[in-house]
């Protein structure tokens, strides 16, 4: 993606700002620092943040070979949603500014899964620019989210993106 010296650098995904501004080689690189994924089981109705997500090598992920083609799966799989939830400070506090959700399927049995790598960073990027893109989850695992993100941390709840407030609201989720 990057050349300097006629190298090939890949995609970086840094902490912090490592151009310190000069706007040189390395500007416009991916800062992660406030990125959560939270991966949430349907069937079990539990959400955890796995930080192997962000590379994608969460441990549901590993050791499955993943296609764009549901087909692949053999008619199973396990459904899971990878919510990129995104963090903001402000003079107020930290809180919740963007989540957004992209589905996996995973048939563990065959090593095969199910992902679309492009809807993936796409909603990473809905997410970093404090957007909500959540309307393709189902109310069950909306639900499971919202109690993962309150029960974590209830002040970040409390000052979180108004509309991410409204699209986990109990009332039109249950």
């Amino acid at each position: 993606m990057f050349h300097q010296d006629g190298k090939k650098s890949g995609f970086n995904i840094i902490k912090g700002d490592a151009t310190k501004g000069h706007g040189g080689f390395g500007a416009g690189l991916v800062n992660l620092d406030n990125m959560s994924p939270v991966i949430i089981d349907v069937e079990a109705g539990t959400a955890e943040v796995d930080v192997g997500a962000l590379h994608a090598r969460s441990d549901i992920e590993r050791r499955i070979r993943f296609s764009k083609d549901k087909a692949d799966l053999q008619g199973g799989g396990k459904k899971y949603w990878l919510v990129w939830v995104n963090t903001e400070i402000t003079k107020e506090g930290t809180h919740y500014a963007g989540a957004a959700a992209a589905e996996m399927i995973i048939n563990r049995p065959i090593k095969r899964g199910y992902k679309v790598l492009a809807d993936h960073v796409t909603k990473m990027e809905k997410a970093l620019k404090g957007q909500v893109a959540l309307d393709e989850m189902d109310k069950p695992s909306k639900k499971v989210l919202r109690n993962f993100l309150e029960q974590t941390d209830p002040g970040q709840w409390e000052r979180a993106n108004p509309e991410l407030k409204e699209k986990l609201n109990l009332e039109q989720i249950l």
